[in-house]
């Protein structure tokens, strides 16, 4: 096939998927052969075996970072800073895409972003919502999960310090008992703690802003 059919044919989608494109070739060799063609050409970046996105010229859909994160390893979802960061929680820009998988960690360097993926028991996997970001779909971390996320994986020890470090804010956007909801699911008692720590932490700066 052609490059410019093939980019007629597949332009509107945001990643191309093996599976996909090989459904009804008549020789799927060739079809591979051509891929690595086009991506050494330029035309797709290779973001992992099996699934391909256009080159920016070529692109009339921008692939979501949210799909990418999902697809590049599956399960996961997105949760930590950047799921903090979609909710509006904390204030940052935060540049890589950091997820939960019950698979191995890793990180993902792309010409579409980076990706890092942080493990978990399959007994922690919950607490997500697949959202929709410009018309596709991906999977992110409620905002009590990902704070609790940030606490399991990354703090090894919960202070106030900690707290004020994160610069929470619009605490609107955190249910307080989903929070401890969720801590009890840990089965753990320091996140069952720092889900009351956090809950604490609300209250009195809500209320110290209030007398300011």
């Amino acid at each position: 096939m052609e490059f410019s059919k093939f980019l007629k044919k597949y332009q509107n989608l945001p990643l191309l998927n093996t599976d996909l494109l090989l459904t009804g070739e008549t020789d799927p060799r060739l079809l591979r052969v051509q891929l690595s063609r086009w991506v050494k050409a330029g035309h797709l970046f290779r973001l992992k075996r099996g699934v391909y996105a256009f080159a920016a010229y070529f692109q009339k859909v921008l692939p979501s970072p949210y799909l990418i994160a999902s697809v590049l390893t599956r399960p996961s979802y997105v949760s930590l800073e950047k799921a903090l960061e979609f909710h509006r929680l904390i204030p940052e820009a935060v540049f890589t895409i950091t997820c939960v998988t019950t698979k191995r960690p890793g990180r993902f360097e792309t010409p579409l972003g980076r990706f890092s993926y942080n493990h978990v028991r399959p007994q922690l996997f919950w607490g997500y919502d697949s959202v929709m970001f410009e018309g596709q779909a991906g999977a992110m971390a409620h905002p009590e999960k990902a704070l609790l996320d940030l606490v399991y994986l990354k703090a090894p020890r919960l202070t106030r310090d900690y707290l004020e470090g994160l610069r929470l804010q619009n605490f609107e956007k955190i249910n307080a008992g989903r929070l401890l909801e969720y801590g009890r699911r840990f089965k753990k008692p320091r996140m069952l703690h720092a889900a009351g720590m956090v809950i604490e932490y609300m209250k009195e700066t809500t209320s110290t802003e209030k007398k300011l």
